[in-house]
């Protein structure tokens, strides 16, 4: 089966391998998406703290404060309602609001453009805003560049299905380099499949780095792979998790109250979601898009091993405050327990400051193999044209 998982490992990473290499570098940057993002737009995303709380401490955000900002911007006719608010997480954040353009929607090639408008939460002055989604090497820009190209390819949900297809393929790299990698089961081929030595052999020394150095990497790209294509194409890997382990009813909820009921304001459904995790910091409100939808509050409880935004979830009526359900990664079942995972790993945002700066470091290993196994490929097969001339001649 050796000549079979050679060749499927060659050309997986001669054709995909390209997309790799762009995938490691950027997530390099994206794993410290925000404080790039903060020390590029200093003016745009970061102001004075509020009195009592140093820079960058961690702060809650009031129901009261997130009412004002709401009535703030629907007040000026320069942005009206905000389709989501996003709290500030730290004293000198500030409050994001999001507005979707109707005119530049997500399509097959497509990716959906934002605007996004920063709010000071202590004074309420708009600090700047910029669009999201779009391709762009300016400051403000930069970071979205960075993500949409990591999640898109800067080409709609075209460009998400061959990054899924792409993680796919890293999942069979992962796996056939492996079984490439495999010595016999001696203590000497062991130590030899394990070793990178230079010796003034160069040839060899590619090859030893890039034998030795999969093995070592391969449980990181397994995960890599797993949550890359959990994140793009979720339909090909929810069956196979809710085979093996119980998964959440899924669906989205409704309103349940009578239609044509006067809707709730913004705090009351934060005010509502708080009160049933009262440990938690709300971190986002996303307000209805229509009728009959309701409030999708995000939370993040302090157990949580999704950093940020956190994973907690809580629908609330936006006609009578009604909490209509609740999504608590920390009594979840295992299934969804798992999937909790995928985003904290792939991140490194699960083991905290050295995990972030270990998947930065590793951004940079796509390279590495793919420069390496094209040495080799190279070596491999100038033999073979050498001996065709010399038939010919």
């Amino acid at each position: 089966m050796k000549p079979l998982i050679r060749f499927i490992h060659l050309w997986a990473g001669l054709v995909f391998g390209t997309i790799l290499v762009v995938l490691g570098l950027t997530g390099s940057a994206l794993a410290w998406m925000h404080e790039l993002d903060v020390l590029l737009n200093p003016t745009l995303l970061q102001v004075a703290p509020p009195p009592g709380l140093a820079q960058g401490s961690p702060m809650r955000v009031a129901p009261a404060t997130v009412q004002a900002a709401s009535e703030r911007l629907l007040a000026d006719p320069l942005y009206g309602r905000p389709s989501q608010l996003m709290l500030p997480e730290r004293a000198g954040d500030v409050f994001v609001a999001w507005y979707r353009d109707p005119a530049q929607q997500a399509s097959t090639w497509n990716v959906a453009i934002s605007r996004q408008v920063m709010l000071d939460p202590a004074t309420l002055i708009v600090t700047g805003e910029r669009t999201w989604g779009g391709l762009g090497f300016s400051r403000p820009q930069l970071m979205s560049t960075l993500f949409h190209i990591h999640r898109y390819l800067v080409a709609g949900e075209t460009g998400k299905t061959v990054i899924g297809v792409t993680g796919v393929a890293l999942l069979l790299l992962s796996l056939t380099g492996i079984v490439l990698w495999w010595p016999r089961m001696t203590a000497l081929a062991i130590k030899g499949a394990l070793t990178v030595r230079h010796g003034g052999n160069w040839p060899r020394f590619n090859f030893q780095l890039h034998r030795a150095g999969g093995f070592f990497a391969a449980p990181v790209l397994l995960v890599l792979a797993v949550s890359g294509v959990y994140f793009n194409m979720p339909q090909w890997v929810l069956p196979i998790v809710g085979a093996l382990a119980p998964l959440a009813p899924n669906g989205k909820a409704a309103n349940r109250s009578a239609p044509g009921t006067a809707p709730i304001a913004p705090h009351a459904a934060m005010a509502a979601a708080q009160a049933r995790f009262p440990q938690a910091r709300v971190s986002r409100v996303a307000m209805p898009a229509k009728p009959g939808q309701p409030y999708e509050i995000r939370l993040r409880q302090p157990d949580e091993v999704r950093a940020g935004d956190g994973a907690t979830r809580v629908s609330v009526d936006a006609g009578d405050g009604t909490v209509l359900r609740t999504v608590d990664p920390l009594r979840a079942p295992a299934g969804e327990r798992f999937l909790g995972w995928m985003f904290p790993l792939h991140t490194g945002e699960a083991f905290g400051l050295a995990g972030r700066t270990f998947i930065s470091i590793f951004g940079i290993v796509p390279l590495m193999f793919f420069v390496t196994g094209l040495v080799i490929w190279i070596k491999l097969h100038r033999p073979k044209k050498r001996k065709a001339k010399v038939v010919a001649g």
